[in-house]
């Protein structure tokens, strides 16, 4: 199973401010979309520390990641 399989991750429109930093981090799991708002690309292969540093730069904490697993929330912290 890939570390994204791993991870759930929610990004929250209306707090993306399209800034593109979680894109620059981790450019095969984000992507800005025709809106200038993060998605998620399919397939990622970024690995899941890249994944969680992308998401922990996100200057809004737009981006929500959860471990499928636990269901604990690892990012935002706190």
């Amino acid at each position: 199973m890939a570390d994204i399989d791993k991870l759930k991750i929610t990004i929250i429109r209306d707090e993306c401010i399209g800034d593109g930093a979680c894109c620059d981090d981790a450019p095969n799991t984000f992507e800005l979309d025709d809106d200038g708002i993060a998605v998620c690309k399919a397939g990622s292969t970024d690995s899941r520390d890249t994944i969680l540093e992308a998401a922990r730069n996100c200057p809004t904490d737009a981006i929500v990641v959860e471990d499928v697993d636990t269901g604990e929330k690892l990012v935002p912290e706190g």
